[in-house]
């Protein structure tokens, strides 16, 4: 074929010129036919459609496989342009491209780097490739064009693009110079390139300037060694992006074998989150090593799956004395139920924590241990193993048995001063009382809480309780200080506003910073049935009737005690016989759980329970604690105090005389007449004897009216002189000269009881006889 193809003038007979065309070999030119049969024979053994055409782009000759793939008949193709085979909107330059071939004669491909499509007849285009040959003959130029149908091809590759592109990783393709073929979008989001800017060049751009040196002879070493195999195997692989950032990789390749040559897949995938979550773990596993506890791991049928030095340390086994087996080897016998609880509560996804126990050693020693357990799980959050911690308390609770001793046996000096600060109350004939004092449940117990029950006389008792703020010996001590005083200034009959005044000034005096006290003081008059009550900022005193609802007893809003300038005032009220006044302190009320307006309501309902619940004051006051106050712990010091009212005297008489002699007599006739309607002789002369003393005082020293009043009950009688005069009647000493000043010693040495008492008015004498 490197010789001349000739062609003959067309012939009428034959418009196409095949018929005349004949092939002369140089070598053979006494045989044109043989020859032209010859090259007619190779034209249509070619694989490939072979479209020959002249210098003016008219086809002369065609082969069969031409027909076939474009869909002509030969003879509709021979002598038409060759534009006939080519797309519409390539035509236009085809001509030009053709031309410049004739001034460019080689043997290449058509449309290097373009995309060449063929037209069929019916219409449809297709891609194709075309190889160039020019035909130097005798009658000119003639350009053989090898055209092949690559639909099958390109769709492949477009399988293969899409194939590159749906791949998760970046995906790099190098040909054996090592220089950038293809890249899918991964590799331009993972390098920050554009794929232009990646086409063509060196893989080494995407490569740190550290490692290229080496890369060039790894990367000509795989051209020797093709094996699908992760590149770098050991090594730690980088790659660099476009913003000169480092980052791991890792890095699969694949050799691909074409016609082209040797082609090298890199799939690249970054690295950092693993790495950072490998680093992450390394250090853990470092931490769970060097622990100082004990860590192990186990299955959820409790086999041991892990054990680190420290539990090595701990329980005396090697980690190959314990892996796989039963981690009940470490319990005591009286102890193993826990680990099937324990293993029962990790199933169900629990995570037990601080749980303390006794474990067992190699040597058979037992070990306090505080446990902590969870459960471990699997990507799908089924549990299906379990991690425990374990650190060795012994000498925890080693110390905590000491303290608990020591804290007992100050809790126990602490509650035996306070008890001695706070003192026993007497009990008082005729006046039902039960209290309850529990200690606080912090700390060591002691507080400021305390009550007191005062026998006043002339029937009447003192009733009264507080609290001093804050917990601790400090608060005991201003607790002692103030019951004393309180009880000492009670026995002198001041009243209840004016205990409280002289009370307020006794804090003060403490001069402990910051110290508030609530304190309430109750004079109960059983024969007159009132209830005389003064409240320093304390909780309001109730008052439980059998039948009614309890109720607060009325009572001025006053200040606590050390606030000063305060101007207290006190509230009479008349109380039923047998109604129980209630009297506690905020630590039965107020705790931390719940709101005191509630506790206070809960209080009052548990009261109007009593007459049902309880058959006397003790059982009531243990009612009333157990159910406000069912926890033994949290709570602050608790003071409760129930007195009931005792019953109306037998009888009562009452006489109002005149400052003058004559009242003397006159109130001797009033008590006489009164004794004898009650069958009270036997006392008689010495009342009498009493009640002139007194009336002659009150008549010389006092101003009237002067008022007398008896009081009889079972056990005793009661005579109250009441006057003006605000001065006190004292005691003293006679002298053997003086008519008067013995009238008070009379009374003191004849009379059960006596006493003086102020009020409001002025004073009121007393003195008491026993039945």
């Amino acid at each position: 074929m490197s010789d001349l193809v000739e062609a003959a003038p067309p012939d009428p007979a034959d418009p196409v010129g095949l018929g005349t065309c004949r092939c002369a070999v140089r070598a053979s030119a006494g045989v044109p036919g043989a020859a032209e049969e010859r090259f007619r024979g190779l034209l249509e053994a070619a694989p490939d459609a072979m479209v020959i055409v002249d210098d003016s782009g008219t086809i002369r000759l065609v082969n069969a496989q031409t027909e076939a793939l474009f869909g002509y008949q030969r003879e509709e193709l021979l002598g038409h342009p060759v534009e006939l085979l080519v797309p519409g909107r390539f035509r236009p330059h085809h001509t030009e491209h053709r031309n410049g071939y004739a001034h460019n004669q080689q043997v290449r491909p058509m449309g290097a780097g373009l995309d060449l499509y063929g037209l069929r007849k019916d219409g449809t285009e297709f891609p194709v490739e075309i190889s160039l040959s020019p035909l130097e003959t005798t009658d000119g130029l003639l350009v053989s064009a090898a055209v092949r149908d690559v639909s099958e091809r390109k769709a492949a590759e477009e399988r293969f693009r899409g194939l590159l592109e749906a791949a998760p990783d970046a995906m790099v393709i190098v040909d054996d110079s090592g220089t950038i073929r293809l890249v899918n979008a991964q590799t331009e989001a993972l390098f920050g390139y554009q794929r232009e800017e990646l086409l063509g060049h060196p893989v080494e751009l995407l490569v740190p300037g550290r490692f290229r040196p080496h890369h060039t002879e790894h990367r000509n070493g795989y051209a020797h060694n093709q094996q699908v195999r992760p590149m770098g195997a050991g090594l730690d692989l980088y790659g660099l992006r476009k913003d000169g950032t480092e980052f791991p990789v890792e890095i699969s390749l694949s050799p691909l074998e074409t016609t082209d040559g040797l082609l090298v897949s890199a799939a690249v995938r970054d690295v950092s989150e693993r790495k950072a979550a490998e680093e992450r773990i390394n250090e853990l596993a470092a931490l769970v090593e060097s622990s100082q506890d004990a860590i192990l791991a186990k299955t959820l049928d409790g086999r041991i799956t892990y054990w680190n030095a420290a539990a090595q340390r701990l329980y005396g086994f090697t980690a190959e004395e314990v892996l796989g087996r039963h981690v009940s080897m470490l319990a005591p016998s009286a102890r193993k139920h826990e680990i099937t609880a324990l293993l029962e509560r990790l199933r169900e996804g629990e995570k037990v924590e601080h749980f303390e126990t006794l474990r067992l050693t190699r040597s058979g020693g037992l070990l306090d241990v505080d446990v902590t357990l969870w459960p471990t799980r699997a990507a799908d959050g089924t549990v299906v193993g379990a991690c425990a911690i374990v650190r060795d308390i012994s000498d925890r609770k080693r110390a905590e048995a000491e303290l608990t001793e020591l804290y007992e046996q100050q809790r126990h000096i602490a509650l035996t001063l306070q008890r001695s600060l706070m003192g026993t109350p007497p009990a008082i004939p005729g006046l039902a009382t039960a209290s309850r004092y529990r200690p606080a449940t912090q700390g060591a117990g002691v507080g400021g809480d305390w009550f007191d029950l005062i026998p006043l006389g002339a029937g009447r008792v003192g009733v009264l309780i507080g609290d001093v703020m804050g917990r601790g010996l400090e608060a005991a001590a201003v607790m002692g200080q103030l019951r004393s005083a309180a009880h000492a200034l009670a026995k002198t009959g001041l009243q209840p506003r004016q205990l409280m005044q002289a009370l307020d000034t006794v804090v003060a005096d403490l001069d402990v910073p910051d110290q508030l006290v609530t304190c309430c003081y109750l004079v109960i008059a059983a024969d007159a049935g009132e209830v005389t009550v003064c409240s320093a900022g304390h909780l309001p005193v109730l008052v439980a009737v059998p039948g009614t609802r309890t109720q607060a007893l009325p009572a001025p809003v006053n200040a606590p005690l050390g606030v000063g300038g305060v101007i207290y005032e006190q509230c009479c009220s008349s109380i039923e016989p047998g109604a129980t006044l209630v009297l506690y302190t905020d630590g039965l009320i107020e705790t931390p759980e719940s709101d005191i307006e509630d506790k206070l309501t809960q209080l009052v309902t548990t009261l109007d329970e009593l007459p049902a619940a309880t058959p006397d004051l003790e059982a009531a006051a243990e009612y009333v604690l157990s159910t406000l106050l069912p926890d033994a712990d949290g709570h602050d010091d608790v003071t409760l105090l129930l007195t009931q009212l005792p019953a109306a005297p037998l009888a009562t008489a009452t006489a109002s005389l005149p400052s003058a002699p004559e009242s003397v007599p006159a109130g001797r006739d009033f008590l006489d007449k009164a004794l004898s309607t009650w069958g009270c002789a036997g006392s008689t002369d010495d009342a009498l004897l009493l009640l002139s003393e007194v009336l002659t005082n009150a008549v010389q020293h006092a101003q009237g009216p002067i008022g007398v009043h008896v009081c009889r009950t079972d056990t005793g009688l009661t005579v109250e002189i009441s006057d003006r005069s605000p001065h006190l009647p004292q005691p003293r000493l006679a002298a053997e000269d003086e008519e008067s000043g013995r009238g008070l010693l009379l009374v003191r040495a004849l009379a059960d009881d006596w006493g003086v008492r102020p009020t409001d008015e002025g004073k009121t004498t007393w003195f008491s006889l026993k039945l």
